[in-house]
Formats: structure tokens, C-alpha cells, sequence
């Protein structure tokens, strides 16, 4: 079963509500942001790039990594009160709008 944006938001504010500081401060969350970009970062250069594994280190799955900075995206949308289904629904408005001559397309 597929959730919606506005479900996946839900449980990680109510989880996130259990504590009595349920949210960092934006700029923190910011700073965790950039630290989960470059572990994705990381396992992608390892992957397909020219980066190696350093011995002994356990290399945490892409799909992990990607989990990781969602969920501190999804914590910044909700402490600012962001609908992410919203924000995407303004985005995709924007591509196909404005930007939608902006790339060659499949012939």
C-alpha cells in the first residue's frame, strides 16, 4: 500500500510529537540536511564514481541514505507547517508550465 505525502508527513509528526522538543531548529535541520545530502553523496560516488570503499567500512544502502534525508526534509516541511504535496503540486505547475520547452524531449 502506497502512502500520500500529506500520510507520510502525519506519522512523522506524530512521532516526532512524543518529545518535548519535537523539532530542531530549521538552521539545524539545514546543517542535517547537508550531512544526509553528502552520506547520499557518498554511496553514489562509491557506486558509480571514482571513490572507494574503505576497508572495514560498511557501506550503507543508497536506498537508506535517500531515506535518511527525506525524513529530515519531511521534519523542516512540518516544523515550517509545509505541505510537501503542496510544494510539489506548485513544482510540477512550474515544469510544465514556464519550463516546459526548457529540455530537448524524446523524439
Amino acid at each position: 500500500m502506497s502512502k500520500t505525502l500529506e500520510q507520510i508527513q502525519n506519522e512523522v509528526d506524530v512521532w516526532a510529537h512524543q518529545f518535548e522538543k519535537p523539532y530542531f531548529s530549521p538552521l539545524s535541520m539545514i546543517a542535517t540536511m547537508a550531512e544526509e545530502l553528502g552520506e547520499v553523496a557518498r554511496v553514489v560516488n562509491i557506486m558509480y564514481g571514482d571513490k572507494n570503499k574503505k576497508d572495514r567500512e560498511a557501506l550503507k544502502s543508497l536506498e537508506e541514505e535517500l531515506g535518511d534525508l527525506l525524513f529530515t526534509i519531511i521534519c523542516l516541511a512540518n516544523d515550517q507547517k509545509i505541505s510537501l504535496s503542496d510544494a510539489h503540486e506548485k513544482k510540477l505547475a512550474k515544469l510544465y508550465g514556464r519550463d516546459n520547452n526548457r529540455f530537448e524531449k524524446v523524439k
